[in-house]
């Protein structure tokens, strides 16, 4: 029984391996002759506006946009252009600011050690004179400025002007040495 069953399947196998191959030359036959027929009667293909026009507002839509990028690349160039100028001219006022500063700061110093020479001969002056002179003429001087230059003289050397001052005035100009460096930081 298994033989006759696997018998009819090839049958049916083969009866449809037929009706297909009949169909396909069918087919085939007449899709030469139909080819040929359709391109004698085919009409040429006329060029329509619309047709025409999408590719052509494509292209000029296209164009406007290169016009536009151009522009700004061109912009941008520009723009970078005036960058690099203003960067260069920066660098430059930068280097010349420098070349002032390094200018007005030898020029402080000059003054600051002019100045501190002038204070220092000063100094000298007072200390060289008499005591009692001495005491007098600080006694007369605002106790800031006094204080100033007391606190630059030796130790003996300011004790004796101020042995010469009055108790008030020396007082005063003895708060103003101690506290001067009061507020300095101690660490």
């Amino acid at each position: 029984m298994s033989r006759r069953r696997r018998a009819g399947h090839g049958a049916l196998f083969i009866v449809a391996m037929l009706f297909a191959s009949s169909g396909a030359l069918r087919l085939g036959s007449g899709i030469g002759a139909a080819l040929a027929k359709s391109k004698e009667e085919a009409p040429p293909v006329e060029a329509t506006s619309e047709t025409c026009e999408m590719p052509s507002s494509l292209a000029e839509a296209l164009t406007l946009r290169e016009d536009r990028v151009a522009a700004q690349e061109a912009a941008l160039k520009d723009r970078l252009a005036a960058l690099a100028l203003a960067e260069a001219a920066i660098s430059k006022r930068m280097e010349e600011m420098k070349a002032v500063e390094k200018e007005l700061k030898a020029t402080l110093a000059l003054a600051d050690g002019a100045a501190e020479e002038d204070l220092q001969k000063l100094t000298a002056v007072y200390q060289a004179m008499k005591p009692k002179d001495a005491s007098a003429l600080f006694e007369t001087m605002a106790p800031e400025f006094a204080a100033g230059f007391l606190g630059r003289m030796p130790p003996d050397a300011a004790a004796a002007i101020l042995s010469g001052m009055s108790s008030e005035a020396a007082y005063g100009v003895s708060v103003i040495v101690a506290g001067r460096n009061t507020s300095a930081p101690t660490e």
